[in-house]
């Protein structure tokens, strides 16, 4: 498949109002893409926009507000993004949500709204704007290290993300023949708001969980406008699978080595 072209070409970018999607909106902008970004909070959609706007007035940027956790309103928007783009050459499945809590900690609904953000909506959104991308498109769903290992206290987040990188694979299997590119992307520790804006289990512990969330915050070092720079240079290279940072690739590894026993050869890494 021949390297993906950038310029002059519609790119969709979920979670576009802050993190990796915005970073990723900005450099796409950068490299001549137009855009259709889809994000819940208006403002930070709005703030983002105006930026790419103001700094390439030439590129065209449509702004879609929608909550991604609503089965309706995601349908809704996919299905007037095909009518009012009727070519799409990429789009990034960036848009992710997490829960903290033990699988007896959180409710159905909390867990269910996962899914829905974290997998179900990369579906949806796939198989609606899928008939609009022709030979040479790409897609792009953004899995995570929890889609490689499955740390205790995040059944939600990584039952989704595992989904979405089965997901991935077969259709990249699928798409070949189409002349249409898919990654799979892990990231490791990315410096974004996801820690930040994660729900909390019904039954835990708040104090508890607000002394894990610091430990764990002080892990998510690496910049996101470099991991949108890896992502857009693995899709530029039709790369199936990009592990960003290594605390995405050193687990990756030890999944490999012990199927059954990562989690504890993983707690002795980070020990030492």
């Amino acid at each position: 498949m021949k390297p993906y072209e950038f310029a002059g070409r519609t790119a969709v970018v979920t979670g576009a109002g802050s993190g990796i999607g915005e970073q990723l909106a900005r450099a796409l902008a950068g490299r001549g893409s137009h855009l259709v970004l889809l994000e819940r909070d208006g403002e930070r959609l709005e703030r983002v926009s105006a930026a790419v706007r103001s700094a390439r007035p030439e590129i065209a940027v449509a702004q879609v507000q929608v909550d991604l956790a609503d089965r309706a309103a995601t349908t809704a928007a996919a299905q007037r993004i095909a009518r009012d783009h009727p070519r799409i050459d990429l789009l990034i499945n960036n848009a992710g949500v997490a829960l903290g809590g033990r699988f007896d900690e959180v409710t159905l609904e909390e867990f269910e709204w996962v899914l829905e953000v974290n997998f179900h909506a990369p579906v949806v959104l796939t198989h609606h704007l899928l008939p609009t991308m022709q030979a040479g498109a790409h897609l792009v769903n953004v899995s995570s290290l929890y889609g490689l290992i499955s740390p205790p206290g995040q059944s939600a987040y990584s039952a989704s993300k595992f989904a979405l990188r089965g997901f991935s694979q077969v259709l990249r299997a699928e798409l070949a023949d189409r002349g249409i590119g898919v990654t799979t992307v892990h990231p490791g520790g990315i410096a974004t708001r996801i820690a930040a804006d994660a729900r909390v289990g019904s039954g835990v512990d708040r104090e508890a969980h607000a002394v894990g969330l610091e430990e764990f915050s002080r892990l998510l070092t690496y910049p996101p406008d470099r991991a949108a720079a890896d992502i857009l240079r693995a899709v530029e290279r039709r790369r199936a699978r990009l592990l960003i940072a290594t605390s995405a690739k050193v687990p990756d590894v030890l999944a490999r080595l012990f199927p059954v026993g990562h989690m504890t050869a993983i707690s002795r890494v980070l020990s030492r």
